[in-house]
Formats: C-alpha cells, structure tokens, sequence
C-alpha cells in the first residue's frame, strides 16, 4: 500500500508539517485573518470572510477589511477570489492589483453588509472595468 493511501486510512500524516505542498487546499478557518499585500509588499488589509457561490460550489470573493486605523474608518471589499494569490513563504495572499485600485472599489461598512444580490452587481461591473 502506497504512503497516500495510509494516511488517509490512519490519519496520521508521515510527511512532515508542510505535506499540503505544493500548496493545494486551505480551511475556510485558515483564510480568514491571513494578511493581504500586493505584489509590490504593501499590506492591503485582511481577510474578513469569504462568499461562496452556492451553485459552483467556489469561493467567488474574499472579503477585505482596508484602511482605517485599528478598525475606525475601515472599509470592507468584495475582491474576486481570483485576484487573490497565496504566498505560502508568508503565509498571506498576494492581491493583483494596486492599492489604488482598491481605495477605488465599491466598498461598505462593517455594520451594514450590502444585500449580496445587489451589491455583488457593482462589485462584478467594477472589477469587469478594471480588467479581471
């Protein structure tokens, strides 16, 4: 019997702490409070939550906290998944695009979540605009 087919039988992981690599699968817990950079190393917030499509069964957008300073004035974002890249070294996503472009994006309030249905068209038109 082959190594693979043991662990899963016995659940003990004979690979060592990093047997996830290359990198291939993430708990939903584990995504949520990971740091958010672009690719030029500024921090671009964290990871609030994720959405995901019911119908596709995917993640479609992560949600970013931004600006602000110790949660006053901060926005929240609904970023395409598919913006968002991991940085296994940092244990952090990498996001595709310039700050700019984020302050730039329709953004809400930690209080009043948007209704998704809605809001989620403004998101897709912008990002659409941007070139996703």
């Amino acid at each position: 019997m082959d190594t693979l087919t043991t662990e899963n039988l016995t659940g003990i992981n004979r690979e060592g702490n990093y047997a996830n690599t290359p990198l291939k699968y993430l708990a939903a817990s584990s995504i949520i409070g990971d740091d958010v950079k672009n690719a030029e190393g500024e921090g671009m917030g964290e990871i609030k939550d994720i959405m995901i499509d019911i119908a596709a069964g995917k993640i479609d957008y992560a949600i970013i906290e931004f600006g602000g300073f110790l949660g006053i004035g901060s926005k929240f974002f609904a970023i395409p998944f598919g913006l968002l890249s991991v940085d296994a070294v940092e244990k952090s996503f990498v996001f595709k695009q310039s700050k700019e472009t984020l302050e730039n994006a329709p953004g809400f309030d930690q209080d009043h979540w948007p209704d998704t249905n809605s809001h989620w068209e403004r998101v897709y038109n912008y990002w659409n605009f941007v070139g996703y």
